[in-house]
Formats: C-alpha cells, structure tokens, sequence
C-alpha cells in the first residue's frame, strides 16, 4: 500500500453481531482498509451510508427491513461512487446475478471470507470485479445454457459478411478489380462496398483498413 493513501473507509451491515465482529477483525487487520460504521439491517446501512460517506459498503444479502440487494439498489441510486459488495451464506448464482444487476461489484461467500474478503475489497476499489471460483463455473454454465438454447442474442457486427470478405481482400493487398473477379461480382459493386466499409468504421484509407483487419483478427500481422 502507498504510505500517504488513506485507506478504504468500509460500512460493514449483516444482521448477526457475531458475523461482523469477525468480519471487522479480518478488516481492521489490514492497513489499507478499515470499518468506519457498522449497520444490523438494510435501512439502517442505508443511513450510516449517508452520514459516514464510506468509500466501501459491504452489505450482508439476508437482512431484516430493507435485505442487503434493496439496500444495494438504493445505494447506488443515491451514492453511485460507492463501491459494494455482498456478504453471504448462498452459493446460488441467482443471488449473485441479482447482486450485479443491484450494482454490487463482487459477492463473497461468509465461509470463505477470511479467504476472499480483503482481496474483494481490494479489486472493488480498482473499479474490477470480484467473482467467487464458483460464480465464475455459474456464469460459463449460463452462457452455455443460453447459447444452446438460442436465448444469447448475437454480438451486433459492425459491418455484414460480405463487406468483411471484402475488407480482408483489400488488406491483403488485392486490387478492386482483382476482388471483383475473385468474388464474380462488378468492379461497382466491391467499390460500393469499400467506400461502404469505409464509412460505416470511420476509416480514411487501404492502411487504416489494414490494421482495422489485424486488430479483428481477420489478417495476421
């Protein structure tokens, strides 16, 4: 840690003293972060929130009152520079897609928190994701899933089949009127499509094409 930073000031809320007790240890035993206020339900991390300003609220999922997604969700409406993460018991990627969308930032198991707390803390405050090994198995099982099942819509390409056949041509070095011959379509037609490809990527000319192409993939260097 860079000596004069300040640490990460944390707002650490679960509804079991015992829990953030051992939480506070974990965090307090770290000199870049430190737990500036403690909350037992939702609503009340809501308003320590708003009077303490912590750089970093960790919020337990199962709360009374207000459970620690609704907390989340308000939270990131009324403080959107808050960094979050949530503190649970389930290892279940509903909660923890739910989690995302609630603007946390990472989900950490409680029985692997002495484990993965400090380093999600840390990754919260670089702006990165943390995902718990388990969460990341349930991300690739669901877009699996969604791809088999055709749910996934497909990445928007910037420019159509043809016009990217087109590209790699011109980047490897091919006249138009050598594509034009190569694909049996006019002169006209590959000179619509290049100044089309042009346009649509806002490139100026054959060597802005060409490294568009390595950048994509499309030729090798």
């Amino acid at each position: 840690m860079h000596a004069n930073r300040a640490p990460t000031r944390i707002l650490l809320a679960d509804d079991h003293a015992l829990v953030r007790r051992g939480v506070r240890m974990i965090l307090d035993n770290e000199p870049d972060l430190t737990v500036v206020a403690e909350a037992g339900d939702g609503a009340e991390a809501i308003a320590k929130a708003t009077a303490d300003q912590p750089d970093l609220a960790i919020l337990d999922i199962a709360m009374p009152r207000l459970t620690g997604l609704q907390a989340a969700r308000e939270l990131s409406r009324l403080q959107p520079g808050l960094r979050i993460l949530m503190l649970t018991m389930y290892d279940n990627d509903q909660f923890f897609f739910e989690a995302l969308r609630a603007g946390a930032s990472g989900y950490v198991l409680k029985s692997v928190a002495d484990r993965d707390l400090v380093e999600a803390c840390r990754a919260a405050m670089r702006d990165e994701p943390f995902l718990y090994p388990g969460a990341v198995t349930a991300l690739i099982r669901k877009y699996l899933e969604q791809a088999r099942n055709g749910t996934i819509a497909p990445a928007a390409k910037a420019i159509t089949d043809r016009e990217e056949e087109i590209l790699k041509l011109v980047a490897e070095g091919h006249s138009s009127k050598e594509i034009a011959d190569l694909l049996v379509i006019s002169f006209k037609t590959v000179e619509r499509h290049r100044a089309n490809i042009l346009q649509k990527l806002g490139l100026r000319d054959r060597l802005d094409l060409t490294r568009y192409a390595i950048r994509t993939g499309l030729i090798e260097p």
